[in-house]
């Protein structure tokens, strides 16, 4: 067995840039071709899963975590606050995610 040739730390800043512009690309492209952006997000997280760095926060909440689409608010993703959360409704597989609001101290 080889030694890889990148340290781990590099290989995870590797796959932070690459997470960043796949979502990019998936957000410019998403209104021609859907699939392509749904694509782009797949490969995201398998490039984190892989390199098993973090999906960050951001980029956590432009994707339904029960059918891995790109959403894309007020096309095919529903934003709503009640009781001190947001509510993300995917509306490709009708489920939704509840993101508790922080409160300031």
């Amino acid at each position: 067995m080889s030694k890889p040739l990148l340290s781990k730390e590099k290989q995870k800043a590797i796959a932070q840039e690459q997470i960043k512009s796949l979502f990019a690309q998936a957000a410019a492209v998403f209104s021609q071709d859907r699939a392509l952006a749904n694509r782009y997000v797949t490969l995201a997280r398998k490039i984190a899963m892989k390199v098993k760095v973090r999906m960050p926060r951001e980029f956590k909440r432009q994707y339904c975590k029960h059918c891995y689409r790109y959403l894309q608010s007020g096309t095919n993703a529903r934003i709503r606050t009640r009781a001190g959360k947001v509510i993300i409704s995917c509306l490709e597989c009708k489920k939704f995610t509840r993101i508790p609001i922080r409160q300031k101290k």
